[in-house]
């Protein structure tokens, strides 16, 4: 796969992959994301340098991306869970259902088109910025978290949506817990607890879907073992981790440290940077 590309090439491909690590470690602890809008968008640009055909692109960045947010969202989780700002009943209530999100979402990822994936990017990364940025304490949707049964229905939602971005699911569940009048920074820590129930089985998903798709492209070494497990590429994840752990407690030590304005604030432009940059990728 890379015996093509200049050694030069190649070493500044693994540079930028080791700062993006560091930037995704950060991003989850600030924003209780699991970094997957810093991680797709790099390694797409690093699939489309090697060859990789663009149908299959896309799914193998976003189950790349489920892999890489497994450690990053666990470091994550345990760094907020320390603080005590982690509602652990709202995790209970939404571990099956997010998971059965996840499932349905791998499966469609079997067989949906590459722009399918940028869509959910667009629309759930607008939204959520707009919410963040423009939105006001009286645009709820409710005083109190709704009942399980309501509760179950937004985590498979939740699991879904996630599973197609490559998400650990902290936007979204950032967004219905403002939507519900739960402070920032419980939301943010919250829904670092999602990344863990979202990237596990959302990763082990992705292999099975990519399993089939990587026999019809024999000569994409990118996408056969052992450059990848399915849509989940290796030398991708090997890359990201390290750098992403060690830097997941900072970015939780930074949110903690931000005003509420300053962190809807700082998560809103990030959203809205994410949103613009798979807008212009579906346009062009």
């Amino acid at each position: 796969m890379f015996a093509a590309i200049p050694t030069s090439e190649l070493v500044m491909l693994a540079g930028a992959l080791l700062a993006a690590g560091a930037v995704t470690g950060i991003l989850a602890g600030v924003f209780g994301v699991g970094g997957g809008a810093v991680v797709v968008p790099v390694l797409y640009e690093l699939f489309r340098v090697v060859g990789v055909p663009e149908e299959v692109r896309m799914p193998l960045c976003v189950g790349t991306s489920l892999a890489v947010i497994i450690p990053t969202s666990i470091r994550s989780f345990n760094a907020h869970r320390a603080r005590g700002k982690v509602d652990m009943s709202i995790v209970r209530v939404w571990a099956i259902p997010v998971v059965l999100g996840v499932g349905i979402g791998s499966f469609i990822a079997r067989y949906a088109p590459a722009d399918l994936f940028k869509a959910v990017f667009v629309v759930v990364a607008g939204i959520s910025a707009v919410r963040l940025l423009f939105g006001k304490d009286n645009w709820r949707l409710g005083t109190e978290v709704p009942g399980k049964i309501v509760m179950s229905i937004y985590g498979v939602v939740i699991g879904v949506l996630s599973s197609l971005m490559g998400i650990g699911g902290g936007q979204l569940s950032s967004l219905f817990m403002t939507f519900y009048g739960r402070p920032i920074h419980q939301a943010v820590a919250t829904s670092s607890g999602l990344g863990v129930l979202i990237s596990i089985p959302g990763a082990i998903g992705y292999i099975y879907a990519g399993w089939p798709r990587a026999a019809e492209y024999p000569d994409v070494a990118a996408l056969q073992f052992p450059m990848a497990l399915g849509y989940v590429s290796l030398i991708g994840f090997a890359l990201f981790v390290p750098t992403s752990i060690f830097t997941a407690p900072l970015g939780a030590s930074l949110a903690h440290a931000l005003s509420k304005r300053r962190l809807e604030i700082a998560f809103g432009l990030f959203l809205l940077a994410v949103c613009a940059r798979f807008a212009w990728s579906l346009l062009t």
